[in-house]
Parts: structure tokens; sequence; C-alpha cells
């Protein structure tokens, strides 16, 4: 099947054509030279690795900002680790880690905000879900953990160090 490019900009008069018995989605420019192909599980990768802000948006009641803050995370039997946060929010944080917990572990969580390293912040939280490998050399392996219990200070001073954050970064 042939799909003419009629609106994405530097691609009109482009086609695509899609060939499912080889699964494969090919670019054909204005004169029918084919530009380039990738394959299904090239795309479906893709858009499985796609940005967790994206994915996960309809599921979050809180706005995310990336930011790196240690973070030390205690499991039920006692295992103690310290890492490194990738993202931050009201709801939840992402903390990298090259063995992730699997889904639903619960967690007890420490962590400071860079505008109070002396205040300390404790969590109740479970992994809600985890990336087991690096994508696209950017994103670092870990889990995304949701809290289940947090002091309203605490996600105050989450919400607002979010909001700052995207509003700095909304203007450069």
């Amino acid at each position: 099947m042939k799909f003419p490019v009629t609106v994405t900009p530097g691609h009109q008069g482009e086609s695509l054509d899609i060939d499912p018995s080889r699964e494969i989605i090919s670019l054909h420019g204005a004169n029918g030279a084919l530009l380039g192909a990738v394959s299904w599980h090239d795309v479906i990768e893709r858009i499985a690795a796609g940005d967790e802000d994206i994915r996960f948006a309809h599921a979050r009641a809180h706005a995310r900002a990336p930011l790196a803050v240690k973070v030390k995370y205690t499991t039920p039997e006692g295992k103690q680790f310290d890492s490194l946060t990738g993202g931050v929010g009201g709801g939840g944080l992402f903390i990298e880690s090259s063995q992730p917990l699997a889904p639903g572990t619960e967690l007890s969580i420490e962590f400071a905000l860079p505008d109070r390293p002396w205040e300390k912040h404790k969590a109740k939280a479970k992994v809600a879900w985890t990336r087991n490998k690096p994508e696209r050399f950017l994103l670092f392996p870990g889990m995304g953990v949701q809290f289940t219990d947090i002091e309203e200070k605490s996600r105050h001073d989450l919400v607002e160090l979010v909001a700052a954050l995207n509003r700095s970064r909304a203007t450069t």
C-alpha cells in the first residue's frame, strides 16, 4: 500500500510504501527512487522505547522534570541501595539502576532536593514500571516509582521545584 506524503514539512511529494508481507515500511522520493526502509520491528521498538512522559502522561497527576538527585531506597527485605534519579515529580521518581526491581515491589525512599540539601524527604513507593536496558544511548535503565505514602510538605516541595524547573526550561 502506498501513501503519499502531503503535509509533513520537507517531505511533500514523497511516499510511504507499507509491505505487510515483508513487514517493511519504505520511503520513496518524488521521483519514485527508494530513499530508505525500516522494519516493523524497528518501528515497534522505537514506539515502545518512547519517552515515558508521553507514554505515561495519561496516568500521571503531577508534572515531571528531569533532575538528578541522590536517592536511597530500601526493599521490604531490608536491602539498601544508593542511586540517582533521572526525573522527579509530585507523584514519583525515576531511579536509575542497572538492575531495576520488579514492578509492584514496595520501597522506602529517602532523598533531598537541591534547593534544600539539608532537608531529607521520606516516602513509601512502589515500582510502577521498568526500563531494563539503555535506550538511544540517552536514557539509563532503571525504574519509575510511584509514591504510595508521602508527607504533603514533601509532595508540595517536589511540585514547586518541578514547576520552577519547567518554567526555567521553557524560557531558555
